[in-house]
């Protein structure tokens, strides 16, 4: 199963694709949408869509979630998010795409063990949990939205850093074979 995790906005839109190989969370692909930021916005949503249904044309996930919107104190701001979001989200329908929304504090929560974690913190921990090196935040970011959509889908990882059917949902609070894979990596880190 492959999963693609979306994190929106205007001027740049991070995307991740991770698979469920087997019983293991692996890397597929990511990368940033960067609109001209001297285009109308109708470009630059045209420009999101179009980009991201390439994307999910060539890696072919089977699920897909973004982040939940949040009321920011800039009216224009939350507009402009408003805004990518949806022009991701038409893109993910088109390709027939289950979106799952999931809010930033469940992400990091899912990922950190910490709903308060910073940015830096959730691109460390992708970097451990994927084995990777992120294209750069926003990319990190939609790679750690696809990483909580395993557990928001009852998936987990096992003890060995897979994943298997019948975890405890993010939703539960429990902890999961995600916080436990999270764990593992943190140990491993520190032993180096």
């Amino acid at each position: 199963m492959r999963i693609c995790g979306i994190d929106p906005g205007l001027r740049n839109t991070g995307w991740g694709i991770i698979a469920l190989e087997g019983n293991r969370l692996v890397w597929v692909a990511d990368g940033v949408i960067r609109p001209d930021p001297s285009a109308s916005d109708a470009s630059r949503l045209g420009h999101i869509r179009a980009e991201l249904a390439k994307t999910l044309a060539l890696h072919d996930p089977d699920t897909a979630a973004i982040e939940e919107i949040f009321v920011s104190r800039n009216a224009a701001s939350a507009l402009k998010l408003g805004m990518a979001r949806g022009a991701a989200m038409i893109a993910l329908h088109d390709h027939g795409l289950h979106v799952e929304e999931i809010s930033a504090r469940r992400v990091k929560q899912n990922v950190t063990g910490s709903g308060r974690a910073q940015k830096d913190q959730v691109t460390a921990m992708v970097r451990r949990l994927l084995g990777i090196e992120p294209t750069n935040t926003d990319s990190a970011d939609a790679l750690a939205i696809a990483i909580a959509a395993t557990n928001q889908d009852s998936l987990s990882v096992s003890a060995g850093g897979a994943a298997e059917n019948g975890g405890n949902s993010a939703e539960t609070g429990g902890a999961s074979g995600l916080q436990a894979a999270i764990a593992r990596a943190l140990e491993k880190e520190q032993t180096r």
